[in-house]
């Protein structure tokens, strides 16, 4: 799956994220980019207010981000599945548990912002898995 999660996906989990009444209040102060890698496949997240402005796929030099979360697709796929496995029902607990399921960078700025990006992380599980 050479361009998973795909265009189509990360579109639909774009607007999801915009859509959100929740994000809407809890967003208002998290604005950031942060990095999903999906196996080989690495995308800057750009936030504003709470609401996805851009997705930057294969991000060069010229795109910072303070943190990022990587995984192999075998996990996405997991956290993304209607029914998931233990452990795999959420992103926190996938930071503690899992060891494939990865924080990088600032892990301070991912936790000074945890409620907002816990709830982008369930809408993330909320859109689906890409090939559905």
């Amino acid at each position: 799956m050479k361009d998973y999660p795909g265009a189509d996906w990360l579109s639909r989990y774009r607007d999801n994220v915009n859509a959100d009444v929740e994000l809407d209040v809890i967003g208002r102060w998290f604005t950031t980019t942060f990095t999903l890698t999906f196996g080989d496949r690495r995308y800057a997240v750009k936030v504003d207010k709470g609401r996805i402005v851009d997705i930057v796929a294969e991000p060069r030099l010229d795109v910072r981000s303070e943190f990022g979360f990587r995984s192999p697709i075998e996990v996405w796929d997991k956290f993304l599945s209607p029914n998931p496995p233990p452990l795999f029902h959420d992103f926190f607990a996938m930071l503690m548990r899992v060891p494939e399921f990865v924080l990088e960078g600032d892990s301070l700025a991912a936790m000074q912002n945890a409620r907002a990006l816990h709830r982008m992380m369930n809408i993330m599980r909320e859109t689906g898995a890409p090939h559905a």
